[in-house]
């Protein structure tokens, strides 16, 4: 019995700081609500007796239904993010290092690499064969 209650108190611990800071911030509660809101608005608009191909493409076609979804998930990001004391100082920095991600993707991507190199260095270097680039089978790419 010991173990289960030192379970339910290790888990009262590490909840205790979310809880307060739910209790407490406004924002939290706000984009709760909203998030919430903003759900049931859809869910209200695609209830009914209509089945799951009808429902999943009225959700691909209306502009409206993506929106409200949109701002769903944005709420709930939101909340989730002030709950667990996250800041927004950093979306610069992991938009710029997603941006470097897709680039090395699209550079070293064994079907699309070469040509982009190419097209790169003629813009970059000026159209010249100086540069080349090995790949790690011995073979040069251009």
């Amino acid at each position: 019995m010991a173990k289960t209650t030192e379970k339910v108190r290790d888990s009262a611990t590490n909840v205790k700081p979310y809880v307060e800071r739910a209790l407490r911030d406004e924002e939290l509660r706000e984009s709760v609500k909203n998030a919430f809101d903003s759900a049931r608005s859809i869910y209200d608009e695609l209830a009914g007796n209509r089945g799951l191909v009808t429902t999943a493409s009225r959700v691909a076609t209306d502009k409206e239904i993506q929106d409200q979804l949109r701002k769903t998930v944005e709420e709930l990001r939101s909340a989730a993010d002030r709950l667990q004391g996250k800041k927004k100082e950093h979306s610069g920095r992991n938009s710029f290092l997603l941006l470097i991600g897709i680039a090395l993707g699209i550079l070293f991507n064994p079907a699309t690499g070469p040509g982009t190199r190419k097209w790169l260095s003629d813009k970059l270097l000026g159209g010249g064969d100086d540069f080349t680039y090995e790949s790690s089978n011995g073979g040069s790419t251009g």
